[in-house]
């Protein structure tokens, strides 16, 4: 079943987190519409190839037509036309994006799905997914609108101002050239329009204090909202960005941001330019006691103030430093490799100085002799920012080929060789722009969150438990020193990060029974408790017991091995993964002859294996396991392949497959049918063939091999040899030793 047809088949609840997914950046007309043909392209290499990109939105385009051209319906084939014209539009000279986009919205479905499998979400997911988030921005939306509606009625009580203050000085002028002329023959009529010039006055006096009284309340309202709310959201925002970072959730929001600070920053400069105008009126009117000279300055402070911190807090980090060969693993940069961040302004103004320029700058103020390890970048290192055509018109610039470079040491010495290894090192770059609007200068200055900085790509992995650790435990920005005292995880914690690993790098994530597989492994006994507190060291550092590497080292090159040859298997739940040998046993042991279950190897860093039961005449059991499948092997044959075609070889037995059922009693053909390869081989002339993977089986009483008396296998001597040398290994039973 296709990945669109089993989200079409989700509860509603989850299906408003997948409708939240597509807005006019990739409508859901074209997901439902193309939906086969987008699952089969390859949007994650097309994110960082503009080339492939450009073919791919190009064949989207002619997909768009095919499927037009077909539709029936008059309104749906108009609809389908606009779409096309708007993508044209949006994406023609940067394809990629369009790339990024679809990569993420499936890679988001794929998380949905996985999440609908689960019992029960996360506490962080269920914490980032709660009805109170959009009650929040419900409310927010309320206020900003009604300070939008203060501010424009102000206008107008500005300009009825100015109308009241130009009719008073035109009648106040009238009056004091009668009064050089005829003062005694009209006394009366003067003072009847000293009298009427006093009440215009008062009323223009009860105007303006009218005016300033609003601008005060006003005022405080965006204060409050800027401290009581923007302020918290922006950082909720940033607290899900590092999430999502991490595997988790998709980020969305960013916009919804953009368009409260923009409202709130045009309030504020519509109120600057009300004071200002108010000052130009007390230029031709002004009396004793008059509120404007009184009010003004202290109110205009109060205004820069609030457009200075909501300017400098608007300047964000849109996109974390990632290298393209990564896109997943964000905030590890390797030296002499180049990586993309993006920083974005979430004030949209007409007036702004479109030249803007922003500087990178890595580890900025570092105190010397914090890090082992100095770097600087060696690209060029400032662009200028722009308006973004093909979203909502954002201000932003990404930097697309920064690269950083090790210092050299003065006789080849580095700085203070600290406690800390590499992947435990954390680094910032820095982003600096002069911000220049309406007569206010404002430096405005951001960062990324921490980076780990490696030179080999061995080292990958420590650095992504280092970046996972760092951005589960803590919202702190830039906290450079963590990992000199690293706090601890909870285990239901650290269960749901590693379950988002292996929903976004091999599409479905963990269910309860596998992570209490994970829990026993790491924890032991103490894996039934959920508030478990579990060391980085115990993760990342410390050895499994009897094994030469971590629990991390080994769960990542599981995923790896996933990733790269397992995903159709893995995908369909055929793999029960983290089983111990033990709980193997039990469950295999009332099961009919040649059941078998797929678990990763405890011994061996990236490798599966299956064991399978066998009953003797005598009524015994025995649990045969084939040494562990590795990335050589599977590079060289697909494990569904391997699945079909395997043999045992015993002495006496003529070679078969004894794998029948897989656990529980699925029937192997039905299980895995579609995932064999069936592909004719094209050696036209040659007689084709095929690696048979096979294991030769010798009794526990001799260890010397099969003598040539035994049935010749189906196959020449020569054919045998090469299999017996490549692809031969040894089946432990129950009286002997049990290994992997």
């Amino acid at each position: 079943m296709s990945q669109w047809k089993q989200i079409q088949q989700l509860e509603i609840r989850l299906l408003e987190h997948v409708d939240y997914l597509y807005d006019d950046n990739f409508p859901m007309d074209i997901r439902q519409g193309l939906s086969g043909w987008i699952e089969a392209q390859d949007w994650d290499i097309a994110a960082n190839d503009e080339s492939v990109a450009g073919v791919l939105f190009t064949n989207l385009l002619s997909q768009l037509d095919r499927v037009r051209s077909q539709e029936q319906n008059f309104l749906q084939r108009h609809n389908m036309k606009i779409i096309q014209q708007q993508l044209k539009v949006k994406y023609t000279t940067n394809p990629a994006v369009m790339a990024r986009v679809i990569s993420t919205c499936l890679r988001e479905e794929l998380r949905i799905l996985s999440s609908a499998c689960m019992q029960e979400q996360g506490p962080l997911e269920r914490s980032l997914q709660n009805s109170v988030a959009f009650e929040r921005q419900k409310n927010m939306d309320n206020r900003v609108g009604i300070i939008r509606g203060s501010v424009q009625l102000m206008d107008q009580a500005v300009k009825s101002i100015e109308d009241m203050q130009d009719d008073f000085d035109f009648r106040y002028k009238t009056l004091q050239s009668r009064e050089s002329t005829d003062a005694r023959q009209n006394s009366d009529m003067m003072k009847q329009e000293v009298t009427t010039l006093q009440a215009m006055l008062n009323s223009l006096d009860f105007k303006r204090k009218e005016i300033l009284s609003k601008m005060d309340v006003v005022i405080k309202e965006i204060e409050d909202l800027m401290s009581s709310q923007l302020n918290p959201e922006l950082q909720d925002w940033k607290r899900r960005q590092q999430i999502a970072a991490i595997g988790g959730p998709l980020l969305t929001g960013l916009d919804l941001l953009q368009s409260w600070f923009t409202l709130i920053a045009q309030s504020l400069f519509q109120m600057k330019r009300q004071l200002d105008k108010l000052a130009e009126l007390i230029v031709k009117v002004t009396y004793e006691s008059d509120p404007i000279p009184l009010q003004k300055p202290q109110m205009e402070e109060r205004i820069k103030f609030l457009i200075y911190h909501l300017i400098k807090s608007s300047f964000v980090v849109e996109k974390q430093p990632c290298m393209p060969t990564h896109p997943q693993k964000p905030l590890i940069v390797k030296t002499g490799v180049q990586f993309t961040t993006k920083v974005r302004l979430l004030v949209k103004l007409p007036e702004v100085d479109y030249q803007l320029k922003v500087k990178t700058i890595f580890d900025k103020d570092l105190p010397p002799g914090r890090v082992s390890r100095q770097f600087f970048i060696l690209t060029n290192n400032t662009k200028v920012m722009d308006i973004e055509d093909y979203s909502n018109g954002c201000l932003s610039v990404e930097f697309r080929h920064l690269q950083l470079k090790e210092k050299k040491y003065i006789n080849g010495t580095k700085g203070n060789e600290g406690l800390l290894s590499v992947t435990e090192e954390l680094h910032s770059l820095s982003f600096e722009a002069c911000f220049t609007v309406q007569g206010l200068t404002i430096d405005l200055e951001t960062c990324s969150l921490p980076l780990v900085v490696i030179s080999n790509v061995s080292q990958l992995p420590g650095g992504w438990a280092s970046v996972m650790w760092y951005n589960l435990l803590t919202d702190e920005p830039r906290n450079l020193t963590f990992f000199g005292n690293p706090p601890r995880a909870t285990w239901s914690q650290l269960s749901e990060v590693l379950s988002w690993q292996f929903s976004t790098f091999a599409g479905q994530g963990l269910n309860k029974e596998q992570l209490t597989m994970l829990g026993e492994k790491l924890l032991g006994q103490h894996a039934s408790c959920s508030d478990y507190q579990v060391s980085w060291s115990k993760l990342s550092k410390e050895n499994i017991p009897g094994k030469p590497f971590s629990f991390w080292m080994w769960l990542d090159s599981i995923l790896e091995l996933i990733k790269k040859h397992l995903l159709p298997v893995w995908n369909e739940k055929y793999i029960m993964g983290f089983v111990s040998k033990e709980m193997e046993r039990i469950l295999l042991k009332d099961r009919q002859p040649g059941t078998f279950l797929l678990r990763f190897s405890e011994s061996h860093l990236g490798g599966i294996t299956f064991t399978w039961v066998e009953h003797n005449d005598n009524g015994d059991v025995k649990f045969n396991s084939v040494e562990p499948y590795t990335k050589n092997r599977l590079s060289a044959l697909p494990f569904a392949d391997i699945i079909r075609d395997y043999k045992v070889i015993s002495e006496g037995v003529v070679p078969e497959n004894p794998l029948k059922f897989l656990y529980p009693d699925i029937p192997k053909d039905e299980a895995f049918g579609r995932l064999y390869n069936i592909q004719p081989s094209k050696v036209y002339p040659y007689i084709t063939s095929t690696l048979i993977p096979i294991s030769q089986l010798r009794s526990h009483a001799s260890t010397t091999p099969p003598s040539s008396q035994s049935p010749e296998p189906p196959m020449t001597p020569g054919e045998f040899d090469m299999l017996n040398e490549n692809l031969c290994f040894d089946i432990d039973t129950m009286s002997s030793p049990y290994s992997e």
